[in-house]
């Protein structure tokens, strides 16, 4: 592999591993990276490398947070373990709605969606979103009634899943989509980002697995290092931002997150129009 595509992969591996978790769209970034650093690669295995570099940001998922989802530790008693496995039940069922729209429709929806306007439209949409989400916020003088993962019904975690569906169209940001659609059900910010986490999870995993099993298994050794790269950074840099985010949101808002969005959708746009 030479030097310069070394680079691209390791810069596209630190942009996943930050906007992979943030609520500001890691498709989004993708594209306007994608214009200037273009990976010296077929169109089919950019695809594919765009997803499956997210393996590495779901393992930092699963180290990170391995006791709290590992139903058969020693260090748990049986109520623990019974919540453990109450946990996972609520993931899978949070993903049903995505997983199916996403097997059904998701070369239609690339085919209609996956364009600088889309992405801009809805960068911009749900930035208003959140700043609308934290401003009522404020306003509120109750508390969130769902502040920990016993509280969280399945019939909750069903309509969080049915929010993430939106993340189906570039732009929108899966782990946006699933913590406004958390927080409109009354949950805390560290209770939406956790279950968000959990969430990307399995989504993840049969997001990559698609795009693996569409592209092939016939790979050169250049392509595996690349994969190889992108993962691995990933990783590294989805531990330390995960980490960040968990304490960020402890006295911070996510309006910060609401604006960002709004200025890049902007700049997207203006880029695609003007240049």
């Amino acid at each position: 592999m030479e030097i310069l595509e070394f680079l691209k992969v390791i810069f596209l591996g630190i942009v996943e591993g930050i906007t992979e978790w943030l609520p500001i769209s890691s498709t989004g970034h993708m594209i306007l990276v994608n214009e200037f650093l273009r990976l010296n690669v077929t169109d089919a295995f950019k695809e594919m490398f765009f997803v499956v570099i997210q393996l590495g940001a779901i393992l930092a998922v699963v180290i990170l947070f391995f006791n709290k989802l590992n139903p058969f530790s020693n260090k748990k008693d049986k109520e623990e373990k019974k919540s453990t496995i109450s946990l996972w039940i609520k993931v899978l069922i949070a993903s049903i709605p995505a997983g199916v729209i996403g097997l059904l429709f998701n070369d239609k929806i690339d085919e209609l969606f996956y364009n600088y306007t889309t992405v801009s439209i809805t960068l911009v949409l749900y930035g208003v979103l959140f700043i609308i989400m934290e401003t009522w916020n404020q306003n509120r003088k109750d508390e969130p009634k769902i502040d920990t993962l016993k509280k969280l019904t399945y019939k909750s975690a069903f309509f969080i899943g049915i929010a993430q569906i939106l993340a189906l169209i570039p732009g929108t940001s899966r782990s946006g989509a699933t913590i406004l659609g958390a927080m409109l059900l009354g949950t805390s910010r560290s209770l939406a980002a956790e279950f968000s986490f959990f969430l990307a999870i399995p989504v993840m995993f049969g997001a990559s697995a698609y795009k693996l099993l569409k592209f092939g298994f016939s790979f050169t050794g250049t392509e595996i290092a690349m994969l190889a790269i992108g993962m691995i950074v990933a990783f590294i840099v989805s531990i330390i931002v995960i980490k960040l985010l968990m304490e960020y949101i402890k006295k911070h808002d996510f309006k910060a997150f609401g604006y960002y969005r709004i200025i890049l959708g902007i700049i997207i746009l203006a880029y695609f129009v003007f240049v």
